[in-house]
């Protein structure tokens, strides 16, 4: 490795920062047939965790893991899509009588399967072939009863089915993984409001059939010593008060840190020590390279979502945003138009609510608000 500060995906153990409490739990969970639903922030390690338990020899030696993102679904038919690319992405390795059984029991896609040169499978389907998604997915968990292993799904970004328009897709996929003994599944979600009422409000499909895992910011000495112990490793150093000051800065958030930290062990020649001198460079590098994409995600934001937008951040933490002290501090037009505005930047997670804050759920993006 070049660079020990992943930012993407999961390498390996040795640049995975602790998290030996939460493993120890999910696998507890997993191993003993529960399913669970893990809830934390974006960016927070969430899919990092879930890829770590994956390749413990626990798991990895006597289940078949499928990891699922669907962040970017909006229906039924898009689910089935990316869960049945992701199983047959994740068979492949297999084996030929591990995929075939796959590809067997998808009768209503199997026409859409192609073969290289090799003989291996490539999933040529496209979203307008799911011509029946509950017929699919009902194929889809045929498969999960047939496999000669238990197999371990994860759904990572969980809350996107809730706003499918399917309505019963809650208690579709509920009635589904009830009746099927062969698969554990883990739930993964960002949006801890949505993923709490999913699965602890009486009404809902999911109610009480999971065990649930919040995922809190790793512990701050930790990671401190995670940092230094890799840079000491290349023979450089990096002064704990950094690492300290960067932790506070951004809450914890594993991502963040991992980004800074990325920029800053690469600008530290061997030798040499890492001071706090260095973090707003890194960060000016940062907010650079995003410069362009904050730009045009600005400019396409309507008027009235800029200026409130523009408003939390530079409130930080902001609270009762329709109240007459916060309209008349940031020139904003009324208590419905805040609401109206307010609604839409949810919606499009350009903001987030944290208890009773809301707050740009972008760390850097409203950093470079803020230096505009």
């Amino acid at each position: 490795m070049n660079n020990p500060f992943v930012t993407s995906g999961y390498i390996a153990p040795e640049y995975f920062c602790d998290r030996e409490k939460e493993t120890e739990e999910l696998l507890r969970w997993l191993l003993n047939e529960n399913n669970v639903a893990i809830i934390s922030t974006r960016r927070m390690g969430k899919t990092g965790l879930i890829q770590h338990c994956f390749q413990l020899a626990e798991v990895k030696d006597h289940y078949y893991t499928f990891l699922i993102d669907i962040y970017a679904t909006k229906t039924l038919r898009e689910f089935v899509f990316q869960l049945g690319k992701a199983i047959l992405t994740a068979l492949k390795p297999k084996g030929r009588k591990t995929w075939e059984l796959f590809i067997n029991s998808l009768t209503s896609l199997k026409a859409g399967f192609t073969f290289d040169m090799s003989g291996m499978p490539q999933w040529n389907i496209e979203l307008g072939d799911v011509k029946s998604p509950e017929t699919t997915l009902d194929e889809i968990f045929h498969y999960f009863s047939l496999s000669d292993k238990p197999c371990i799904v994860a759904i990572d970004e969980f809350q996107q089915v809730a706003q499918y328009p399917e309505k019963n897709t809650e208690a579709l996929l509920r009635t589904y993984i009830q009746h099927c003994p062969n698969a554990r599944f883990v739930f993964a979600g960002s949006q801890r409001h949505l993923m709490g009422e999913m699965f602890v409000s009486p009404p809902r499909p999911f109610y009480q059939s999971v065990s649930i895992l919040h995922l809190a910011a790793i512990d701050r000495q930790k990671y401190i010593e995670f940092a230094r112990h890799h840079f000491r490793m290349a023979q450089k150093d990096i002064d704990e008060e950094v690492v300290a000051s960067l932790y506070d800065r951004f809450e914890g958030i594993t991502w963040y840190l991992q980004k800074i930290l990325n920029i800053l062990f690469a600008v530290t020649p061997p030798g040499e020590v890492c001071n706090k001198e260095m973090i707003e460079q890194a960060i000016h590098f940062i907010l650079d390279s995003y410069s362009f994409t904050y730009s045009e995600l600005l400019y396409q934001l309507p008027e009235k979502q800029k200026e409130l937008l523009i408003a939390i951040c530079k409130e930080g933490k902001a609270t009762a945003l329709t109240s007459g002290k916060f309209i008349h501090k940031y020139s904003l037009p009324s208590s419905s138009s805040v609401q109206s505005a307010l609604k839409g930047l949810l919606e499009k997670d350009f903001v987030t609510k944290e208890g009773a804050f809301y707050m740009v759920y972008d760390r850097f993006f409203s950093l470079w608000l803020r230096r505009m």
